[in-house]
């Protein structure tokens, strides 16, 4: 047998056990995601030199382009998500998708689903991601099956659509109005969306002039590029000894920032919430319920040197700024052993009123959304906004819209 054939050999046995692994985890639910999956050779589509290991591991994403700065600009999501937000989509054979963000890999299991009488349209902005989605989609057979295209998708696509469904395969900050004008009435939009530097691949159905979701999956995607892309405020706070603290604002950055001038040379304050979380628990939906209520949230990045990269067990990338003090999200152990309780540790005059605030919104995370089932997203665009929202929903701000989260009460 010849090295190819040995590598073909293992690549068709790694991707039959993780399909096995996706479906056994719910992120593969149909036959024709299954039937996809086991089909397209993903290898195909990564670069030459990844290991086969890698490609086919559930949660690795591979990095195809960077920036003079080393930041990924285009990569094959990582299997997992690729699977579930085609579930998410709800596609059928025959169907019309639009598929903004091109790699390859995941038009090819898209033209799967939706079989030799379905459409697929994959674009993306950068003219090299493009060419290189051709080049690996002709050579694995599936040129004729997908329509690649270079183009702003944040405008219409001419010549193509309506679409039963779109999956955003980058970050975007905002639900252009295009998506939604190309959009069957009852299609499903399915977009990594992020809400306050926090991001879920939502699945967002039309109704009427309005989107509501009917599912959404923790995920990270390389931001949205183009017309909308969407850049964070950031300031720097150095400590004493000139190392420096990151503040990274999705939206609410503070007015003043002048204002935390030195304020990591204060007294640091801290509160605890009496919360706690087993080994092995998901919290995920608490930095959710922090984008959606913690006035000031942020996220924070601890450069070398400074005291959190010194206590990296102790602290969680989120903080909120409180006027003149900022508070981080921190964890001790619990004190019946296992597991950790949460809590928030602060700097500045007012710390332990911003250490409090988070508190009191972990508390009402434990109370009031911990453990059960998934918010409800909605995005209402501008011009049909609600007349009014129950009580305790959290609204996000956007360009063309707005984002409410709403989570189940009793």
């Amino acid at each position: 047998m010849t090295g190819t054939t040995i590598d073909e050999s293992r690549a068709a046995e790694l991707r039959d056990k993780l399909a096995n692994e996706l479906k056994e985890a719910g992120f593969i639910r149909s036959p024709q995601v299954e039937a996809a999956f086991r089909t397209v050779p993903r290898h195909a589509f990564v670069p030459s030199d990844t290991p086969l290991e890698v490609t086919y591991e559930a949660d690795s994403a591979v990095v195809t382009k960077r920036d003079a700065n080393g930041m990924a600009l285009s990569s094959v999501s990582a299997a997992f998500i690729q699977t579930a937000m085609i579930e998410q989509a709800e596609l059928r054979p025959g169907g019309a998708v639009l598929e903004i963000g091109s790699g390859g890999v995941n038009a090819a299991m898209l033209a799967e689903v939706v079989g030799p009488h379905g459409q697929v349209v994959s674009v993306d902005i950068d003219a090299e991601v493009t060419e290189r989605a051709v080049a690996l989609l002709g050579a694995t057979r599936y040129g004729d099956r997908v329509t690649v295209l270079t183009t702003d998708a944040e405008h219409d696509i001419p010549g193509f659509g309506p679409f039963d469904a779109i999956i955003v395969t980058a970050g975007a900050w905002d639900l252009a109005p295009a998506w939604r004008r190309q959009l069957v009435k009852g299609g499903t939009i399915v977009v990594p969306l992020r809400m306050n530097g926090v991001s879920r691949s939502i699945a967002f159905q039309r109704t009427n002039e309005h989107l509501v979701s009917t599912s959404s999956v923790v995920c990270g995607f390389v931001p949205m590029q183009g017309a909308g892309a969407h850049i964070d405020r950031e300031f720097r706070l150095p400590d004493p000894s000139g190392h420096v603290i990151i503040l990274r604002f999705d939206d609410g950055a503070p007015e003043d920032p002048a204002l935390l001038n030195g304020v990591l040379a204060t007294d640091r304050s801290e509160a605890w919430s009496g919360v706690t979380i087993p080994d092995g628990e998901s919290f995920a939906d608490l930095y959710l319920w922090f984008a959606g209520f913690l006035p000031g949230f942020c996220r924070l990045a601890a450069g070398e040197g400074t005291e959190l990269v010194q206590k990296p067990q102790t602290w969680f990338p989120f903080g909120c700024i409180l006027g003149d003090s900022f508070a981080y999200l921190s964890r001790r152990p619990a004190a019946e052993g296992t597991g950790i309780e949460f809590g928030a540790r602060a700097y500045g005059p007012h710390g332990h009123d911003a250490a409090m605030a988070m508190v009191e919104q972990i508390q009402a995370w434990d109370t009031q959304a911990r453990n059960r089932p998934e918010p409800t997203f909605a995005y209402w665009p501008t011009g049909h906004l609600p007349a009014q929202l129950p009580e305790g929903t959290a609204v996000l701000n956007k360009t063309h819209g707005l984002v409410t989260i709403s989570w189940p009460t009793g």
